[in-house]
């Protein structure tokens, strides 16, 4: 037989001959053995992460990532709080807690219902659940940037710790998540300015921080992330702001977080008393054995102003690790008194190590004084160091070690580019808004005041109605034609092109925006401040005072009033004859805005600087909305009033999970909308398809108490969103304020107007800040003193408005004293910077927001349709009536 030749991809060449047969079917089936062997490991090592995957039940989203629209839906985990009963449900309990901002969050075991034993004996049994650092990264690599950064901001809040490196053990490859901690903004005050009390905001990734890193080298017998918790809090109230092995699940065997770096922040309040720093500090942990994770070592050596390295037994091996990597930072070895002190030595010598950088945990220390001799180098090294680095400045370092960051995606740098090329544009914020923004301003403000003189007839003296009205219709429409007048800005010209961009990136845009003008806003606020404080030491300064003071209310500049904008153009141009090619080139904007708001971004509702709303801009956004979720579905209205700086939006964030700014450094000012979609399964349980939640301008502000139609303003603002509502939240700040009675009466007076139209709305009053558990008993004659006020104040309104035959509060409204009065504990447990979240208040306030839904799923009536509130948009005419004392 002829001499035959194999050739395998391999590259190996088989020499096959007569009578060697067998021979090369053994090595065939040899090298398809290797061959499957190998394709086995590469296999198992990739099941590590699908497998951990699939037990959490979350293999879908690792290709699909998991939306910001996905994790808002209403469904059956977020209206009970049963303990989970699978391997797959403590993910979407960490997601459900996590966007309360509930410190219990990485808490999570569950129990299954066990089938009767042989006697018959059936119960519960508790199994192991995964470590929750499996569950953090599991969930960060499964998400989109959208729910990461909305993670790192809420786990912020919680004081816990972020990832800073996020490993991912499938392709060996880790990521900077630079992207992620973007939106978290801290407040803080160093110990410079503690005789002043002025403070510093700033996003933290902009922040120039010492950065304390500390890494495990081998086996250790102490945890590091224990010591951490220790070293960061006060002996009064300690937190667990890393996961360590003694806390609850935190001693699970990890199956893919080994790797990640974490990070926090300490930040002082200005206090010698209460400051463990007195600068602000970062601090950041490796997860794992740096002998396995080089690259993340060698990334904390070079960002790091210090790096402490735990160990346990140090051989030579293990020290040539230490020695080999270049590094700039200062090295501090912490042993636990049983390594080789020959061994150490001689890494002492080679790192050029003094005494003074070697710290050993003897038998005879115990955990506090081993903490107090940390903080102490610590504190040293924060005073000296001269290596403080911004998280941005990081990336150049990660590019040079082979670290992704996330935000290199395509979409996230083309929308970073658009938005500078607004933003970057902006220099005198008043000067831009007259330049570039000019439909709104004093124009939009006139057309406000003959829109309510048209609806009012305040000031007709003698004549005729008709001959009025048709006079005011024409002043309008000179001030259309001014406005038609105007070409499209180039920075709303960008906007639009940008916000019609396809996929992630119009929200990418949309978040750069918002960050962008956020960071100039607090630049210019802080200017002004310091101006205020400078000018109010001589009293007579009081029209510079005056000036500053309407800089400061002019000063703020936010994505909304480059919606306004749209909106005042769109309006102007329903003016134009429908042929125009002007009026027809703008017929899709409120369609864009309609996906906006189906995708959970929040948008105005009400003007908050001219105290009007756009009426056939919102109300053809939302039948755009009707449409593109189909006609007939049922919504359900939330709305939340109150006094201002009461905390309305971080109640509704809370509440609801949405996204209400709350740390833009200005309150709310008019009135915001947001949707949220009702899983398909709860539809039926709950009698509605969606529920949009409304947060408002605070009442009683005191930039409008100077004015002389701020109860005016107030009246107007509390009927629409009363009218819009199915349920409304009447946010009160104590037990018993001073303010309160008199947003009851506006609140009564709106009421009786919803009456009017065939509406009688559910009302809640939720008291911040009640901790005592005895504040329901003890506050029984409080609520029927309560119900007495409002029954009086229902009788003024009702003669006022002439409509005496309502005589008490509830002939007007649902409303109970025993389950429409709520009482929530006060939202930080501490004192802020480092202060967490009040698990009391998640809690609280978690209880609530089920028992909405639940409520109101009793009466078919409460839920309107979503069409229907399209069409009551126009009702908000009526809020123009205003009611006057």
């Amino acid at each position: 037989m002829m001499d035959q030749d194999l050739n395998f991809s391999t590259g190996v060449e088989w020499h096959i001959t007569n009578g060697t047969i067998c021979e090369v079917s053994f090595l065939l089936i040899r090298y398809f053995s290797i061959i499957r062997y190998v394709e086995t490991m590469f296999l198992s090592t990739e099941t590590n992460l699908e497998k951990l995957l699939d037990d959490l039940g979350l293999e879908q989203y690792y290709r699909k990532k998991l939306t910001l629209r996905k994790i808002l839906e209403i469904d059956e985990k977020t209206i009970t709080d049963q303990p989970a009963k699978s391997n797959s449900n403590p993910p979407w309990f960490f997601l459900k807690k996590m966007m309360m901002v509930n410190v219990t969050a990485r808490n999570v075991t569950y129990t299954t219902v066990c089938k009767s034993d042989s006697d018959g004996v059936s119960g519960s049994q508790e199994f192991n659940m995964p470590n929750p650092l499996d569950i953090i990264t599991a969930l960060f690599l499964c998400s989109d940037g959208f729910v990461q950064q909305e993670m790192a901001l809420k786990m912020s809040m919680c004081q816990f710790s972020v990832p800073l490196l996020l490993p991912n053990c499938d392709t060996n490859q880790c990521t900077l998540m630079l992207w992620a901690m973007r939106d978290i903004v801290k407040k803080y005050r160093p110990q410079s300015l503690s005789e002043s009390k002025g403070f510093i905001e700033d996003r933290i990734v902009l922040s120039e921080l010492p950065m304390i890193s500390f890494v495990r080298l081998g086996e250790c017998s102490s945890s590091k992330s224990e010591i951490l918790n220790k070293l960061l809090s006060n002996s009064q109230q300690y937190h667990d702001t890393f996961v360590h092995r003694n806390m609850e699940c935190g001693d699970s065997p990890r199956a893919i977080p080994n790797g990640l770096t974490e990070i926090t922040w300490y930040l002082p309040c200005g206090n010698t008393n209460i400051d463990i720093f007195s600068q602000p500090v970062a601090v950041a942990n490796l997860r794992g054995d740096i002998e396995s994770f080089e690259t993340q070592y060698s990334f904390l050596c070079q960002t790091s102003a210090a790096v402490f390295v735990f160990f346990g037994d140090l051989d030579e091996s293990e020290c040539s690790l230490l020695t080999n990597i270049n590094q700039k930072t200062q090295i501090f070895l912490v042993g636990n008194g049983e390594s080789n002190n020959e061994v150490l030595r001689t890494v002492a010598n080679k790192l050029g190590l003094s005494n003074n950088n070697i710290i050993t945990k003897k038998k005879q220390k115990n955990d506090a004084d081993f903490v107090q001799t940390l903080r102490k180098k610590v504190r040293d090294v924060v005073k000296n160091s001269k290596i403080k680095m911004t998280i941005e400045q990081m990336a150049d370092i990660a590019y040079k070690l082979g670290i992704l960051v996330d935000e290199d995606s395509p979409e996230c740098q083309t929308a970073k580019t658009n938005a500078e090329a607004i933003t970057a544009e902006i220099h005198d914020i008043h000067k831009y808004k007259e330049n570039q923004l000019p439909c709104q301003g004093e124009l939009w403000k006139e057309l406000t005041c003959l829109e309510k003189e048209e609806f009012r007839l305040q000031h007709i003296e003698s004549r005729n109605i008709e001959d009025y009205r048709s006079e005011l219709q024409m002043q309008k429409k000179q001030l259309r034609k001014k406005q038609n007048s105007y070409n499209m800005s180039t920075a709303i010209t960008c906007f639009i092109i940008a916000i019609s961009s396809p996929g992630t990136e119009r929200f990418y845009f949309l978040k750069w925006m918002q960050m962008n003008l956020d960071n100039l806003s607090h630049v210019k606020l802080s200017e002004l401040r310091e101006k205020y404080k400078e000018k109010c030491k001589n009293s007579e300064n009081k029209e510079e005072i005056k000036e500053i003071d309407r800089q400061i209310s002019n000063s703020s500049l936010g994505t909304e009033h480059f919606f306004r904008e749209m909106g005042q153009i769109y309006e102007a141009s329903l003016s134009l004859p429908q042929t125009d090619p002007a009026r027809q080139q703008l017929q899709h904007l409120p369609k864009l805005c309609a996906e906006l708001l189906l995708d959970g971004f929040p948008l105005e509702l009400v003007d908050g600087d001219a105290s009007n709303i756009p009426l056939r801009w919102v109300s053809d956004v939302l039948s755009q909305l009707s449409d593109l979720v189909s006609p007939n579905r049922k919504i359900l209205v939330v709305t939340v009033i109150g006094v201002q700086g009461t905390g309305k939006s971080t109640l509704l964030n809370t509440m609801f999970g949405v996204q209400f700014a709350v740390s833009s450094g200005r309150c709310t000012r008019g009135a915001f909308m947001s949707l949220i979609k009702i899983d398909e399964d709860m539809k039926k349980v709950l009698n509605c398809d969606f529920m949009l939640i409304i947060d408002t301008e605070g009442l009683k502000s005191p930039e409008l108490a100077q004015l002389d139609n701020s109860y005016e303003h107030d009246n107007e603002l509390a009927t629409l969103v009363v009218g819009l509502s199915d349920v409304t939240i009447v946010n009160v700040a104590m037990e018993n304020s001073t303010e309160m009675k008199d947003i009851l009466q506006i609140v009564v007076h709106a009421f009786l107007r919803m009456k009017e139209v065939g509406k009688k709305p559910k009302c809640v009053f939720v008291h911040q800040n009640v901790s005592d558990v005895s504040a329901h008993e003890k506050n029984l004659r409080d609520r029927k003193l309560l119900l007495e006020q409002l029954n009086e104040m229902t009788q003024a309104a009702a003669r006022m408005e002439k409509k005496e035959e309502n005589k008490s509060f509830t002939d007007v409204m649902e409303y109970s004293p025993d389950t429409g009065n709520w009482y929530i504990p006060g939202l930080w447990n501490g004192n802020p910077p480092m202060a967490p979240v009040s698990a009391g208040y998640s809690e609280a306030v978690y209880e609530k927001s089920y028992l909405l839904p639940k409520n109101q799923s009793q009466d078919s009536n409460t839920t309107q349709l979503l069409s229907s509130v399209c069409v009551c948009t126009p009702y908000s005419q009526a809020s123009r009536v205003t009611v006057s004392g």
